[in-house]
């Protein structure tokens, strides 16, 4: 605990927060819809935050030396913008006035690279803690990288991550996962305030909530303080104490923190305090007018312009500057003192892969009893260890499976922690997620924003569902991300339909800007990696359980490079396409020699990212797919109905359009068809459809 410090708190600072207040009523009054109560009662608490203790330059949002903020109740979203347009980031109150309007950077909920200060896209509720608990981790690995020795506190790459949550994120179950997380990690550079107000959409959360939370964040080890501004003497918010609680939070680095702080929501709205009326829709006139009366604002000026005010808060502005200039100095003095590392944060911070580092890939002989593409993904990762030292991730509870471990690298965990199976330190390397996939999806992205690594987690494919939310938002920030997910198919067998996926390549095609790769064997692994770090995109790279044979390109077979493309002539022919992706295509290339053994000319098109190819210019996907080839056949293990996309009208499919069963792998392909057999006669019955037209 630390000792009493003297906050300097002023008149001013006490108006500038009833400002916040009334520019937050008259944004959702213009808007016609919103979220006001929130923003009303964290007013001081963001106020606070932003002007005394925070690190921030607002001249530069991205300086790498600030603290990070995140909004997990985004939908209050002028908590945020109004402490941006006081701090000086650039928004104006136009900004405020045009509220979740068209063409805005004040959109409904906080989305990352649109609006200067904010760190990341927050909305669904509980993703935000989850990508603040990543950030708190990458931070630490990045400091592990650039500067291991320096004492605690004394690196240029020390910061606080803090984030403010609301009854909302505690509910979802993702803060659950997260949390404990955090906890287990004593992630001392996290503090999260709870904003404790009793009050969601449908108004009192007694209705479906009566856990203590404080209590459930100290089952989790983490550093707990409780605040309550209702007093005997009625509601007084005890801004000193708050100050307070985030210097022993900043002063507890053995844990996180969590400061529970129990508000009125609408605080002072005289008619609509602590209700559901005040968490999601506007005051109305009569209450805004009524409210700023309270404040002492005039009820007939909407978005006061309060020069006074704005000029003593963007004093923060200056403050700012000068913390960014004496960050300068040790900064400088770290990198004359360690170039190499230096040159690593030069690159890092410029995402910018290391010279040489494709030739540490490994390349894979032929072999017709092949390789799983999940051994081949593990292979890979561990040649890349050495040359890549930014690449780093892990597993939900899946690194025996999921292969996703760098062979000889340390587990990213305290010491205390560590384990005889897996040793480790805080700085390693190998993630640990625990059965937690929709909290590891979130704490990726996390880590994503906090810097410049790369980082990828892993578990089975069936089990994206359960990530969904966060990859969502992955593919909505365009973060460069890496799923790593295995057991992609009916193909892991025995483990049946609970396990086996059907639906989710697909599923998963179809969310904007995430990359769904399925190499076909070990060298388009391979291809599929390099592309991937390459492109420095969302990806969900989709590994197979069972061998697949390595092909041999030295005849006929066209090399693995051309995956980059997404899809490419593997084996040429003139009469029916076939189009194959992963552990699908050898059976393509079986059912080409059948046909071949008929007359018939087959083309083998292995597919294995639909996204990349649909990149290409259109000459090159009319020389893949010719229209002059119109008998076409698709072959992957999960349903066929979106393949009519590439084989049209004359066209046919071979998968799975119903649920998986448990048996051995080869007996389940046997029995549902998806064999080199089936696949030259759907070739005949397309080429019978071609002829008839």
């Amino acid at each position: 605990m630390s000792t009493k410090a003297k906050l300097d708190w002023t008149a001013t600072d006490e108006r500038a927060v009833d400002l916040v207040r009334v520019l937050a009523m008259d944004s959702v009054q213009k808007a016609g819809n919103g979220h006001p109560g929130t923003a009303m009662s964290l007013a001081p608490a963001a106020y606070l935050l932003f002007q005394k203790l925070m690190r921030h330059d607002p001249a530069d949002p991205n300086w790498p030396g600030r603290d990070r903020f995140v909004l997990s109740c985004g939908h209050s979203s002028l908590t945020l913008y109004i402490q941006l347009y006081l701090s000086g980031y650039g928004l104006t109150l136009d900004d405020l006035k045009a509220l979740r309007t068209w063409g805005s950077i004040t959109p409904g909920h906080p989305e990352h690279r649109l609006t200067p200060g904010v760190e990341t896209t927050t909305g669904p509720l509980g993703q935000g803690i989850g990508n603040a608990v990543g950030m708190a981790m990458g931070a630490r690995r990045e400091r592990g990288l650039f500067d291991p020795d320096a004492a605690p506190g004394a690196s240029p790459f020390d910061h606080f991550v803090y984030c403010f949550v609301s009854d909302g994120d505690m509910e979802e179950g993702i803060s659950h996962e997260v949390s404990s997380l955090a906890g287990h990690q004593e992630l001392g550079n996290l503090i999260v305030l709870y904003d404790n107000n009793y009050i969601s959409i449908e108004d009192n959360t007694n209705i479906a909530k009566s856990e203590d939370v404080a209590a459930r964040f100290e089952a989790y080890g983490w550093h707990v303080q409780k605040l309550d501004w209702h007093t005997a003497d009625g509601y007084h918010e005890d801004v000193p104490a708050l100050y307070q609680a985030f210097l022993n939070a900043q002063q507890h680095t053995e844990a996180p923190s969590f400061i529970s702080l129990r508000t009125i929501i609408g605080w002072p709205a005289p008619n609509k305090q602590n209700t559901g009326a005040a968490h999601g829709a506007a005051l109305g006139v009569p209450e805004v007018q009524a409210t700023k009366n309270i404040l002492h604002f005039d009820p007939d000026v909407d978005f006061p312009v309060e020069d006074e005010l704005v000029s003593h808060a963007r004093q923060v502005a200056e403050r700012g500057k000068q913390a960014h200039a004496e960050w300068e100095k040790p900064f400088a003095d770290w990198a004359r003192a360690n170039p190499e590392r230096k040159a690593l944060f030069d690159r890092m911070a410029t995402h910018r892969l290391a010279d040489g580092w494709i030739e540490a890939l490994p390349t894979f002989p032929p072999d017709p009893k092949g390789m799983a593409t999940r051994k081949a993904s593990g292979t890979i990762l561990s040649a890349l260890a050495p040359v890549l030292p930014e690449l780093w991730g892990g597993s939900a509870d899946l690194a025996e499976s999921n292969l996703t471990t760098m062979e000889g690298e340390p587990s990213f965990i305290p010491a205390n922690h560590q384990t005889k199976m897996w040793p480790g330190n805080p700085y390693g390397r190998t993630l640990h997620f625990g059965i937690r996939e929709h909290g590891m999806g979130a704490i990726l992205n996390g880590i994503a924003l906090s810097g410049g690594t790369r980082v990828y987690g892993g578990t089975f494919l069936q089990f994206s569902d359960y990530m969904r939310g966060a990859v969502r938002l992955t593919s909505m920030m365009e973060l460069p991300v890496t799923f790593v997910w295995t057991h992609d198919s009916i193909g892991l067998g025995e483990d049946g339909p609970t396990h086996q996926p059907i639906e989710h390549l697909w599923s998963l095609r179809n969310i904007p800007n995430l990359e769904v790769v399925r190499p076909g064997d070990a060298n388009e692994t391979v291809i599929a990696w390099r592309t991937i770090l390459e492109r420095a995109k969302p990806a969900a790279l989709c590994l197979t359980r069972q061998n697949l044979p390595i092909l041999d390109r030295s005849g006929e077979l066209h090399g693995a490079d051309q995956v980059a493309r997404g899809g490419y002539v593997l084996a040429d022919g003139t009469d029916v396409i076939l189009i194959a992706t992963g552990s699908e295509v050898s059976i393509a290339l079986d059912a080409r020699e059948i046909l071949a053994g008929q007359d018939i000319s087959a083309r083998v098109v292995s597919m294995p990212c639909v996204e990349w190819f649909n990149d290409q210019d259109r000459s090159y996907r009319l020389e893949v797919l010719p229209p002059t080839i119109p008998a076409r056949v698709s072959v992957e293990a999960g349903i066929t109905a979106p393949w009519k996309l590439f084989v049209g009208d004359a066209g046919g499919s071979i998968g799975v359009d119903h649920y998986g069963a448990s048996a051995a792998y080869q007996k389940i392909y046997e029995e549902f068809g998806i064999t080199a057999e089936r696949v030259a006669d759907a070739a005949h019955d397309s080429l019978a459809r071609v002829a008839d037209r």
